[in-house]
């Protein structure tokens, strides 16, 4: 029985090694982590390849999607939003390459400041509201503010609005099972759960079960959008309050760019009904004083490695400066070497990561990147006042992307994410202040100290490395 075994695992382990061997998405490194995987987990790593190994959103939800994508992006070009965006540089143009979504003229941003703040100017928003709202977002929870949230969008449905509330279906499950949730339905506000897990056996066969939409959007009469990183939940985040307080960041928009993040929205409203694009079809108020902006949304209807080479392409930009903020350092070698090349050129690089990290896996994934990087010259400082969440690049104070992406291989490759890219020196001037009081509250990290790391310490760092090519 046992050399019956032994054989069967020979033949399944030759034709999946021969399977990896002849794909095109794969990077090398990721074929010798699944030949790895597969030569050492006899039988389970067979079922890791089958279940983890592509990145599938199939089935009648994916084709939902993409279909979703085709319609908002030719609504786009009909109605003229999506102007020549070569010249606001290579990454511009590349960014609007993804989505098909323009530089849109004339917004104007506010950056928001304390949790409070940003928690009122949304309600308020919401409370003035004269035709529609259309939120969705990764975490919800009834604490204080999801229920204060909640509250408002009740509020306007009475008086005629018309609300419309998505959550992912793992980010939320808990808040789906609330009286909170159950009241929101009961008032008429129009409700979605976004990749619902259902039959695990039937959904694994058409999409892979760890793929999330990480994506925090709303969209108040298409006019007025909140962008950034903070779920809708109190900052000091009851369900890991040991990393508390988390610091996000938020800004206001007021112009065409919000109609962009509402079509983005419209892509994952789409994937459980029929599409009809009507309602997305309206004017939007643009400022002769306002800013130019862009929206970025990525997902895993993408093509594998696309968030990425935009963040290359950024970094890339730089002539003076680069500032990273991110809660999740793990973005394999085309950002790594982008961010080294930088800093070989003379470019002042910087990136600011928590000390504390709420995941086991990324935490020490992040660190084993830290020889590397300083000795290329990058300076990298740990937070410490807390889950430091906010996800922000600013690039030689003239240009800034921030939203929901992390630097890390689940966000570039399969979570569903939602950015702003901004060319405008006063908001990337306030964001990059931000960023700044940031590193007032960390630690810089030595040079001289990591490179004096023991042994044991970097295989155990590296070692996180090696599993991250694996999604």
């Amino acid at each position: 029985m046992l050399t019956f075994l032994t054989f069967v695992h020979m033949v399944i382990f030759i034709s999946l090694t021969l399977h990896a061997l002849s794909r095109q998405d794969l990077s090398s490194t990721t074929r010798i982590a699944w030949i790895f995987t597969l030569l050492v987990l006899p039988f389970a790593g067979i079922v890791l390849y089958f279940l983890y190994a592509t990145i599938r959103f199939n089935g009648r939800a994916g084709r939902a999607h993409r279909m979703a994508e085709k319609a908002t992006a030719e609504l786009v070009r009909a109605s003229g939003d999506a102007p020549d965006a070569s010249k606001y540089g290579p990454a511009s143009s590349f960014a609007t390459a993804i989505n098909g979504f323009g530089v849109t003229q004339g917004n104007r941003a506010e950056l928001l400041d304390s949790p409070d703040e940003q928690r009122a100017r949304m309600i308020e928003d919401f409370d003035g509201a004269t035709r529609f709202i259309n939120v969705f977002y990764y975490i919800w929870v009834d604490d204080e503010t999801g229920r204060a949230v909640a509250q408002a969008l009740m509020r306007a449905v009475k008086r005629g609005v018309k609300v419309r509330a998505g959550v992912d279906q793992i980010g939320s499950r808990a808040f789906l099972t609330s009286q909170t949730w159950k009241e929101m339905k009961a008032a008429g506000i129009e409700t979605q759960v976004a990749l619902p897990i259902g039959n695990p056996f039937v959904t694994a066969y058409m999409r892979r079960l760890d793929l999330r939409n990480h994506r925090k959007i709303t969209v108040i009469d298409g006019q007025i959008l909140h962008c950034g990183s903070q779920n809708c939940t109190n900052f000091f985040y009851p369900i890991k309050p040991k990393y508390a307080p988390w610091i996000d960041v938020m800004v206001r928009f007021d112009g065409p760019v919000a109609r962009q993040m509402d079509l983005l929205y419209a892509q994952t409203w789409f994937e459980d009904k029929p599409i009809d694009l009507e309602p997305w079809r309206y004017e939007v108020t643009s400022y002769e004083d306002g800013i130019p902006a862009q929206v970025v949304g990525t997902g895993p209807t993408l093509h594998k490695g696309v968030t990425a080479q935009l963040f290359a392409r950024l970094i890339s930009e730089a002539r003076h400066e680069v500032i990273l903020t991110t809660p999740y350092f793990s973005p394999g070698e085309v950002v790594v070497d982008a961010i080294m090349g930088a800093a070989v050129a003379g470019v002042d690089v910087t990136l600011n990561v928590p000390r504390r990290n709420d995941s086991g896996f990324v935490g020490p994934a992040s660190r084993a990147y830290y020889p590397q990087l300083t000795e290329a010259g990058v300076k990298i400082a740990e937070y410490n006042g807390g889950l430091l969440h906010s996800k922000i690049l600013t690039v030689d104070g003239e240009m800034v992307l921030f939203g929901s992406t992390n630097l890390d291989y689940r966000s570039f490759d399969l979570n569903f994410e939602n950015d702003i890219l901004v060319r405008d020196p006063k908001l990337t001037r306030d964001l990059r202040a931000r960023q700044q009081e940031y590193l007032r509250s960390s630690t810089p990290v030595d040079p001289q100290a990591v490179k004096n790391w023991p042994t044991w310490k970097r295989i155990w760092f590296n070692a996180f490395t090696v599993i991250g090519p694996l999604i």
